[in-house]
């Protein structure tokens, strides 16, 4: 009897390894557009420090990322369960705050004021090591890095939960924690790689040097450091655009009848059905952006700051 309950137990753990291995594949495929914006994001977001510092500080944000996801996975699943309702509108309330923080980031770029330009100058100190608070720099990336992991990984949880809400509470306890897992360990180990690109190129041309070597070793360590540079900036401005495409698509589904009308157009043939519903979380975004970070200012003005 005991023998044959064991069986029993091994069997219906195995059925429920077999489901969550099934699922979260399914998941995975479903979460692939945002991960694609979480690691243009995070790989933006943590550029700009010492070279000497920037795996410390992916390792920060990486810790970040996962403590996220442990207050986010448990969360999903109580809200999931007891009050469902709750989901829409906090996505959105994170839509809106990655709107802000894009549109802030562009009027930054575009305005200057001169306490951005002081701010700025402070960090390249720091840097370059010519004075300034080089901690005080890197725990403002970390800060701001994990503050927006924390929306993306919120989305990215909740699509995640989408997939398994008809399967039993063990099943969807197991596919968002190794989705979880999976998702930050892969996310960060590409931003890490990412990094420290031009230090691979610079290691190869040393390498070139030290061998007395001008072949291949010294052409990829040129073709490397000649690409990290023109792949940060192109991050960066992918990284902001993420901002207002994760931000405006997940404000716009959260618009009563929006989703009949969005899957419409993604089901139109060629670029138009890709194009379309892009360039209206793009708009959206922007506008939302420009909305709050409007509402932002005014109230700081009133308060005095």
């Amino acid at each position: 009897m005991a023998g044959t309950s064991l069986l029993a137990l091994i069997d219906d753990i195995s059925t429920i390894l077999d489901d969550i291995s099934v699922m979260s594949k399914v998941a995975a495929k479903k979460t692939t557009g945002v991960l694609g914006d979480d690691l243009a994001l995070n790989a933006e977001q943590v550029t700009g420090v010492r070279a000497d510092r920037e795996l410390p500080v992916v390792w920060a944000v990486a810790k970040g990322s996962l403590r996220n996801k442990v207050i986010l996975v448990p969360a999903a699943l109580l809200i999931s369960a007891f009050i469902p309702m709750l989901i829409t509108p906090l996505l959105m309330l994170g839509g809106a705050y990655l709107c802000y923080e894009g549109f802030e980031k562009v009027v930054h770029k575009f305005f200057h004021d001169e306490a951005e330009q002081e701010n700025h100058r402070e960090a390249l100190k720091a840097i370059r090591g010519e004075g300034g608070d080089l901690v005080a720099l890197e725990k403002r990336k970390i800060k701001g890095a994990i503050r927006t992991d924390f929306i993306l990984s919120a989305e990215i949880i909740v699509i995640a939960l989408g997939t398994v809400k008809e399967a039993a509470f063990s099943v969807q306890v197991g596919v968002l924690s190794l989705v979880a897992v999976l998702i930050t360990l892969g996310v960060y180990a590409l931003v890490a790689g990412i990094v420290k690109l031009d230090d691979a190129g610079l290691y190869l041309l040393r390498e070139s040097v030290q061998r007395d070597d001008p072949g291949w070793r010294r052409t990829l360590g040129r073709g490397i450091l000649r690409f990290a540079p023109w792949l940060m900036k192109t991050l960066s401005v992918v990284g902001t655009a993420a901002m207002f495409l994760v931000g405006g698509g997940i404000l716009i589904h959260g618009i009563p009848g929006s989703h009949d009308v969005i899957h419409h157009w993604q089901t139109l043939s060629g670029p138009v059905g890709v194009a379309v519903p892009a360039l209206t979380s793009l708009i959206g975004g922007l506008l939302a952006g420009a909305v709050v970070l409007s509402v932002v200012a005014g109230v700081s003005r009133l308060r005095g700051h």
